[in-house]
């Protein structure tokens, strides 16, 4: 009797009782071990990671679910299997017993070890720009490719679009969540909607860099054209922009008065994004008055609308992310010679075969190559053409539908409404004693204008803008320059 019960060894009784459940038993615990560790990261480091939500709700979870699946599925096969077969038992008197144990403890550390690690580097690369514009953000090709080209394009992605604090690292976790679904599912809008509404307000992104009560004063700038003939006629304006700033006694000048702590300008845009702004209304922080300035036209209750208070992106629509128009881009590569001027009807040409409509960037390149060829045959080298595919590959994205003309730029008047949106002249109080002005000396006074020795006849005191060889006054610069031509 004693022999037999030698021979047959006692069947341990317990759940875990095999290697497949004890290996889930470890996987389950380093998800949950990476998601602690995880939070412990976000708590101590001085900046959010907006996609945390993806790992610690997303991906945590499936690894602790795959753990719980192989838990179940050991114990399943325990019971169905005949008694002993799978039983986990492990005799250290038995050398062979004591590796398997060592080596299972060993490999469940590594385990653990390697979760810690990989979680920090997800972490890490979630935080990443290329993460936001290219790894997980299919739709996001278009503001990836523009940000590279802005002056933004050493900031983090995360900085303007979480920024510091609980409230919208919160927000945003939750947002990344939603993100991954609507990419996921592909059910993204294209081209991507502007302005986001869930935006953070700029005061507390732009303003942690941009100091908005330093003084700038006035900028000397020189904006250069082209003319669409023949001999692409340069055309330049020189303006000096009166930018202003906080001055030492805490007010403010020049274009930043919109931003002034001491006034608070709120308006109404009648559309998703902001270009028609029939209502606005200022007040005096330190006095308390207002003063409301309605359009001609608008006869509508503001109180329908949203009220939004005016900050940096009403005016710098698109700081990281600009897509230029062909006029503007086209211009740009002529005057830093990756356009050649002396080639006849150049700027006309390339920007007739930019705004063709493509469906897909292959295609698009493919034409613009075999057109610009048909164009000039006997045109030396392929610079010509290769300098207009850059400028399509970074400006234009048929796969999204996305271009200028989506996405207006609200810096100046010329393609966009832009200023003109409230300075046009037909905003007043309802007494018709106040309007908002449209004098262009307002914001920059004109020193020079045109090309060779007309630049060099600075008048301080301004001159009247000329359009090519005319005066011109009416202010609805957008409504003749789309920014095709």
């Amino acid at each position: 009797m004693l022999e037999k019960d030698k021979a047959t060894p006692r069947q341990p009784k317990g759940l875990f009782k095999n290697w497949l459940s004890l290996g889930g038993v470890v996987i389950a615990a380093g998800s949950v071990f990476s998601c602690l560790f995880l939070f412990a990261t976000e708590l101590f480091l001085p900046r959010s990671n907006p996609y945390m939500g993806i790992l610690v709700y997303v991906l945590a979870p499936l690894f602790f679910f795959l753990g719980l699946g192989l838990i179940i599925a050991g114990l399943w096969i325990q019971r169905r299997e005949k008694p002993g077969a799978w039983s986990l038992v492990v005799n250290l008197s038995l050398p062979r017993d004591r590796k398997l144990l060592v080596a299972f403890v060993a490999g469940a550390l590594v385990f653990l070890l390697c979760s810690v690690i990989g979680s920090y580097q997800t972490y890490e690369y979630t935080d990443s720009v290329q993460f936001c514009g290219t790894t997980c953000h299919v739709p996001m090709k278009p503001e990836y490719t523009t940000y590279l080209q802005s002056p933004h394009a050493r900031v983090a992605c995360v900085e303007c679009h979480v920024g510091p604090g609980a409230d919208w690292y919160v927000r945003s976790k939750l947002n990344g969540v939603h993100q991954l679904f609507d990419v996921a599912l592909v059910r993204y809008p294209r081209p991507i909607q502007t302005p986001l509404g869930n935006m953070r307000p700029a005061r507390e992104t732009c303003e942690q860099c941009h100091w908005p009560q330093r003084f700038i004063g006035d900028i000397d700038r020189t904006d250069y054209h082209y003319l669409a003939d023949e001999t692409n006629t340069p055309f330049a304006v020189r303006l000096e922009l009166k930018v202003g700033g906080g001055k030492p006694d805490g007010s403010m000048s020049g274009i930043h008065w919109h931003v002034s702590r001491n006034f608070k300008v709120e308006y109404v845009a009648t559309d998703t994004q902001r270009q028609v702004i029939p209502w606005v209304r200022v007040t005096d922080v330190a006095k308390g008055t207002t003063t409301v300035f309605r359009d001609k036209s608008f006869h509508g209750d503001p109180a329908r609308y949203t009220t939004r208070t005016m900050d940096c992106l009403d005016c710098h629509t698109r700081p990281s992310h600009r897509f230029l128009s062909p006029d503007e881009a086209v211009d740009t590569a002529l005057h830093d010679g990756l356009l050649d001027p002396a080639v006849p009807w150049l700027k006309s040409n390339v920007v007739a075969v930019l705004v063709q409509p493509y469906q897909t960037t292959d295609e698009a390149l493919q034409k613009i190559a075999a057109s610009l060829h048909a164009s000039y045959p006997n045109l030396a080298g392929g610079e010509t053409v290769a300098e207009a595919q850059r400028i399509y590959q970074q400006n234009f994205f048929p796969e999204m539908q996305t271009d200028w003309r989506v996405h207006p730029d609200n810096i100046g008047h010329k393609i966009s409404a832009g200023c003109f949106r409230c300075h046009d002249g037909n905003h007043t109080t309802d007494n018709g004693k106040q309007v908002i002005s449209a004098s262009c000396n307002l914001c920059h006074v004109i020193l020079a204008q045109g090309s060779g020795k007309s630049l060099e006849q600075l008048n301080a005191a301004g001159n009247d803008f000329f359009h090519i060889d005319s005066v011109y006054t009416d202010p609805a610069c957008a409504v003749c320059h789309t920014g095709a031509l």
